[in-house]
């Protein structure tokens, strides 16, 4: 198996896994933050890989159509970490787009691929996801519902690239007399 393959199907038993434990819903958000320079073993931000990226982006997309789910890809620092989404997904959560392009070097290589993929995409700045990857420590946390759960894969990378997982839970509130089931 080559390299590129090994990447892809270690990033789809990622997305599988996370899945599982997650739950989502339908129309629930997966944020994933990827860097493919830390995929190819380079310093983030420095070696912008679309090849990787557009073969990340046609590995999840029948997956996120299969769960009816919605794919939010965080860009990078350049673009202060805006998201692209579907428009139905900024829609339905009401967020406000932002005007931006995302390419290979400001916004990152996976999240150009998926502006490129989509019929309707859009950006926007933040959003609350129920379930994030994160690939090459882009920081995700920033879009994660509180309260974030980290999540253990049987992945630990992608490509060189480290990789986190967490899902969201409700708040427990009310203390020692509470109950929650």
């Amino acid at each position: 198996m080559d390299k590129l393959e090994t990447i892809k199907k270690d990033f789809i038993t990622a997305v599988e896994e996370l899945l599982e434990v997650a739950n989502l819903k339908e129309e629930d958000i997966l944020v994933i933050g990827c860097s493919t320079s830390e995929i190819s073993g380079e310093s983030i931000g420095s070696n912008s890989v679309p090849d990787i990226a557009n073969e990340l982006i046609d590995a999840i997309m029948p997956i996120v159509k299969r769960e009816n789910i919605f794919l939010a890809t965080q860009s990078c620092e350049h673009l202060n970490r805006a998201l692209v989404v579907d428009e139905a997904c900024a829609k339905k959560y009401n967020l406000p787009p932002v005007t931006v392009v995302p390419h290979p070097k400001a916004g990152g290589s996976l999240s150009s691929a998926y502006y490129r993929y989509l019929d309707n995409p859009v950006v926007v700045e933040e959003i609350q996801a129920d379930a994030g990857l994160d690939i090459g420590d882009t920081f995700i946390g920033m879009h994660l519902k509180r309260v974030a759960v980290p999540v253990r894969l049987s992945v630990k990378e992608i490509g060189a690239a480290h990789l986190t997982a967490a899902r969201v839970r409700p708040k427990l509130i009310g203390g020692a007399r509470a109950k929650y089931e």
